[in-house]
């Protein structure tokens, strides 16, 4: 009997901590809890701590209550110019209300990310439908992020229970299509600029080559002119001085002519020349007084 006593005290204290067990559960300070009974949200409002619940009657769901991340797939938008776009984007967000949450996601967090995905691209799409491309890339690109984050959150926070922090474009592409047609005529602008550069170029270049040789020809003429103006005025002052020189001695002129006259006729051997003996010519050959 004491046996069976012990065994039966056993089980007892077994199925005692299997149901303390079942039944009690720890909430994280980066968590939040809903306490569902029979799919009706019960309880939401855990903070930190050890907390009991009743097994098979209690259902208890767990949610990461740090900020998650929604990186939606890239999506195909037209803007005000009528041009496709495709824009990449992310969203940051927390649960604000875990037990609306649990009611609008029932409980998938999974629902809650594409509900939140669709959400944020429609509104880019109503967004950029207004803009053109450079507005919505640089020029009013913080306003426009801003102003879609607000707008999300107000919605989010009353329909799914989540505070959005942020929403941002990672990135805006060009469909392939039509990034090859916009880079042909980049690269025909680019290539037009290209020539008018070079036109530009041979002109310049052109220009200072005409210049350069017109400064050479008149340097050269400036030149020349100058040297033939030292050349006369040499050959004046030779003239003048062989003058003077040959007038107080008109015969030694006459002498140094005819020396000059016949250096000139016989330079090279091969040179004839025919002349009768009694020649002038030979004047100063037959008489070096020259008589």
């Amino acid at each position: 009997m004491n046996n069976n006593k012990s065994l039966f005290i056993i089980a007892l204290i077994l199925v005692g901590l299997l149901v303390l067990s079942g039944s009690a559960f720890v909430v994280k300070e980066t968590e939040k809890a809903v306490l569902v009974r029979f799919g009706e949200v019960v309880r939401t409002d855990y903070g930190p701590g050890l907390y009991f619940k009743i097994p098979l009657v209690h259902e208890l769901r767990k949610f990461d209550a740090r900020i998650q991340t929604v990186d939606s797939q890239p999506v195909r938008m037209l803007n005000s110019e009528n041009k496709f776009m495709m824009v990449d984007s992310y969203a940051k967000y927390r649960i604000f209300d875990v037990g609306r949450f649990y009611v609008a996601t029932r409980g998938d967090e999974r629902n809650a990310v594409r509900l939140l995905a669709e959400q944020i691209n429609n509104r880019l799409r109503n967004q950029f439908g207004v803009r053109d491309l450079h507005e919505v890339v640089s020029g009013q690109r913080d306003e426009l992020m801003a102003e879609i984050t607000t707008n999300l959150n107000e919605t989010a926070r009353k329909d799914l229970g989540v505070e959005i922090v942020d929403v941002r474009v990672k990135r805006i592409d060009l469909p392939p299509e039509v990034s090859e047609s916009v880079f042909q005529r980049m690269r025909a602008g680019r290539e037009l600029e290209a020539r008018d550069h070079r036109a530009k170029g041979q002109e310049a270049s052109e220009r200072i080559r005409a210049n350069a040789d017109r400064e050479k020809v008149v340097i050269e003429s400036e030149a020349y002119r100058k040297a033939e103006e030292v050349r006369g005025a040499g050959d004046a002052e030779a003239a003048k001085i062989y003058a003077e020189a040959y007038s107080k001695d008109p015969e030694f002129y006459r002498f140094s002519r005819s020396l000059t006259a016949y250096k000139e006729s016989f330079k090279n051997k091969s040179d004839m020349l025919l002349v009768e003996p009694d020649s002038e010519f030979f004047r100063y050959l037959k008489d070096p007084s020259g008589k």
